[in-house]
Formats: structure tokens, C-alpha cells, sequence
């Protein structure tokens, strides 16, 4: 139900999907849905074919991740940011709806203390490190990557049999469903030596992972009407990872769901169901 564009920026061309593109004339509530780290916008097909009936949707493909370009640098929050301001203009938006799941859940944070008027709502899906962590935990990084659900296929692996059986170990693909395992082939390909691994790249991971530790995402109140989506098994699960978003977010609703971190992969129709009530009482 989708079709795939690319937009040319001066340094990287920019993959992006888009449901219900003959509403661009029209009066359609417009939804960004920004997929989190190692993943890619195909991870939002289901939410994108819920709602295409009454919005128009685009989901990027964000720098150094699915079919967008992987340079060697450029991965902060503000070039990440002047991508989707760079979209948002080629599109002809003056705002939209924002989903952000992990990292740019953080992303949409700093992206509405820097230009408010861009976003009519957010809907926060489990964000991650939403303060600035201390320098220190820099050298934890090569025990995090090896630990993290999302860099578990990052590979290689010798096979492609190898990095299907990671990929059903990994909790974004628990249940291992026709869409999960979609997804799952449109991340993964073939290198130069043969051996099978992520679209996303190390530069990418290493490069977003600093930003992610040296940027602080809240440090000013924000009184966009804000969704937190908050699954059962989660990253955000303490009274303490959840005080920031009560004390900073003006205009906050929580609502705990079913699943995991990759709830809208995990547990589709709750999520799509909370995401569509909380927009269609914005819209």
C-alpha cells in the first residue's frame, strides 16, 4: 500500500516510504514516522497501512539505515534533523504528527525545543536515554552493543540461515510473523565477501550512540500534546525513566501497552488501535 521515493540532499539521498500520496492537495493530517536505531521505515508498515485511510503517511528511511545513504560521518541529532526539515519542505509539510521510537524518540524531543512549530503532536514510543549520560559509560559501549536486541543482526554471519536464526532470538521479531519476517529480509543483505548482515552500518552505530550519550533530550518544558506509549516489557519500566517526561512534558498522556520494545511489531493491533484514538482526538 505504500510506494518508495528518494530525495536527493546535498550530501546523502534520503529512501522514503509513502501511504496515501494523492492527499497531498487535500486537507489530510500528516504523520512522520521515524524508526528507531538499526531498523528501517519498513518496520511501520502495519501502522502506515492502518491509518493511510485518513492521513497522509511518509516513513524515512533515516541516514546510514535501510535504502538511505551510509556515509562515513554526519550522524548527529542537527544533520539528522536538517534531513527530515529537508522532507518535510520537499513534501510541502508546514508540520505533522511525529512518531518516534527509540533514539528518535530522543530525536523528536530536541527536534520540538528547536523548532516547535513543526510538530502538531508527538508520539513518544519508548524512547531511550533521554538524559545525557556521563563520559564514563563510553567504555561500557562494546558490552551495550553486544547486548542490545536491535544490533543483534547487525552480523556477519557466514549464512543467511545464521542471521535468521539470530534475528528469532532478537525480541523485535518475537513471534516471528509474515510481517516480522518481511521486515527482517529488507534489513539484511549480502556484502562483497559473500557473508550476510545488516543495511545499517557500524559508522552509523558508533557515531548515534555518541550523540545519543552527549545530548540531553529534555532540559526545557515542551507543552506539545505529547502520546507516550509505554509497553509492558519495555526499556521504561521505573517511576525514576519515566519522571523526566512527567516533569518537562506540559501536555503528557501515558499509556502502558502490551509487548515489548518493538510493541508495534510484537502486539500491532493494540498499538496501531492507541496510536489512532490519540491522533484522531488531535485532529
Amino acid at each position: 500500500m505504500f510506494a518508495r521515493h528518494g530525495l536527493k540532499l546535498p550530501d546523502i539521498e534520503l529512501s522514503y516510504l509513502e501511504w496515501n500520496s494523492q492527499t497531498r492537495i487535500e486537507n489530510v493530517p500528516r504523520l512522520l514516522l521515524l524508526h528507531g536505531l538499526a531498523d528501517s521505515a519498513v518496520v511501520w508498515t502495519g501502522l502506515g497501512n492502518y491509518l493511510s485511510n485518513r492521513y497522509h503517511v511518509v516513513a524515512p528511511d533515516m541516514r546510514g539505515h535501510g535504502e538511505s545513504s551510509k556515509p562515513e560521518t554526519g550522524y548527529t541529532f542537527a544533520r539528522s534533523i536538517a534531513d527530515l526539515e529537508a522532507l518535510m519542505a520537499h513534501l510541502n509539510w508546514p508540520d505533522a504528527h511525529i512518531v518516534g521510537h527509540s533514539w528518535t524518540g530522543k530525536l523528536a524531543l530536541i527536534w520540538a525545543r528547536q523548532n516547535v512549530d513543526r510538530l502538531s503532536s508527538m508520539i513518544l514510543v519508548d524512547p531511550i536515554f533521554i538524559t545525557k549520560l556521563p563520559a564514563v559509560m563510553k567504555l561500557t559501549l562494546p558490552i551495550v552493543y553486544r547486548k542490545l536486541d536491535c544490533l543483534k543482526c547487525m552480523g556477519p554471519f557466514v549464512a543467511l540461515a545464521q542471521a535468521e536464526a539470530a534475528a528469532k532470538q532478537s525480541g523485535e521479531y518475537a513471534g516471528w510473523s509474515q510481517m516480522q519476517q518481511m521486515i527482517f529480509q529488507n534489513h539484511i543483505e549480502q556484502k562483497s565477501d559473500g557473508s550476510w548482515g545488516s543495511k545499517f552500518t557500524i559508522p552509523a552505530r558508533n557515531q548515534i550512540f555518541a550523540q545519543v550519550m552527549e545530548v540531553a533530550g529534555l532540559t526545557e518544558n515542551i507543552d506539545i500534546p505529547t502520546l507516550f506509549v509505554q509497553p509492558e516489557t519495555g526499556v521504561n519500566r521505573m517511576d525514576w525513566q519515566m519522571q523526566p517526561y512527567k516533569t518537562y512534558l506540559q501536555n503528557l498522556t501515558i499509556v502502558k501497552v502490551p509487548g515489548n520494545h518493538w510493541c508495534f511489531l510484537t502486539q500491532p493491533q493494540t498499538f496501531n488501535q492507541t496510536v489512532a484514538e490519540f491522533l484522531d482526538s488531535r485532529s
